[in-house]
């Protein structure tokens, strides 16, 4: 496998989960699209948003894409596996920068949505209950994540149905903390709608709060839960490692 793969596969994860996955931020809470009349409940429309959004990237994880790189589509992801020492330090470089790009690559088709997409600014993650709040928001929310991603890996018995946490993980998750920070967990996530639309409020909360919550959960991990063996930074298709074919 050539190491180009590997990043072509991160960069286009990475904008289809922003491309489609904020797409539906967008039909689920943009004034004057019928989502929002069908279903009057903000509370109802989040959790749908936040399992459509995982279910985005459960997709992405079982698809080909998925099999190339590991699915990371998330730096804080790829920054976990980085501390477990499942990824060197070269290319987690090259995997954010991958992720990143496809993260702007994904937003700018978002702004097709025209004012329906406006309204939200084309799905940007803003701090609605100021900066602090959400920066524990997002630590708490990442957290969740990592500890629930390095559960389902760690036991073997789970480790096959790892992907489809992620729609269930997320439904709860914006049902509870969309409110507060617009539950983001992903800083290319927050990066490509706010490199579409403009709106950089408080853009430094979605680096602060998902690295802060991603290094508790591996440090915990780490520390009270070694028998959760991460054996490869991939989150499926485990039958292969290409990590271990290039030394950078």
């Amino acid at each position: 496998m050539k190491i180009w793969k590997l990043y072509l596969s991160e960069f286009i994860g990475t904008a289809l989960l922003i491309g489609i996955g904020v797409s539906f931020v967008i039909l689920d809470f943009g004034k004057g699209s019928p989502v929002v009349s069908l279903i009057p409940s903000p509370g109802i429309r989040r959790a749908l948003t936040g399992f459509l959004f995982g279910g985005t990237g459960m997709l992405v994880t079982f698809s080909p894409v998925g099999k190339w790189s590991g699915a990371h589509i998330n730096p804080v992801v790829t920054f976990s596996f980085w501390m477990k020492g499942k990824i060197k330090s070269a290319m987690a470089i090259g995997y954010v920068i991958a992720q990143f790009l496809g993260a702007a690559a994904g937003a700018f088709p978002l702004l097709f949505w025209g004012s329906i997409g406006k309204t939200v600014d084309y799905g940007t993650t803003i701090p609605e209950k100021g900066a602090a709040a959400a920066v524990l928001g997002e630590a708490a929310t990442t957290f969740c994540l990592i500890a629930g991603l390095f559960l389902f890996l760690g036991y073997k018995r789970l480790r096959p149905f790892t992907p489809v946490l992620f729609p269930f993980l997320y439904a709860v998750m914006v049902y509870f903390e969309a409110p507060i920070s617009g539950t983001s967990t992903n800083p290319a996530r927050s990066f490509g709608p706010s490199l579409a639309s403009g709106v950089w409020s408080g853009w430094w909360v979605y680096w602060i709060g998902p690295m802060l919550g991603a290094f508790i959960a591996v440090s915990i991990q780490s520390k009270w839960f070694k028998m959760l063996e991460i054996e490869v930074a991939k989150v499926y298709h485990f039958e292969h490692d290409p990590f271990k074919v290039f030394k950078i």
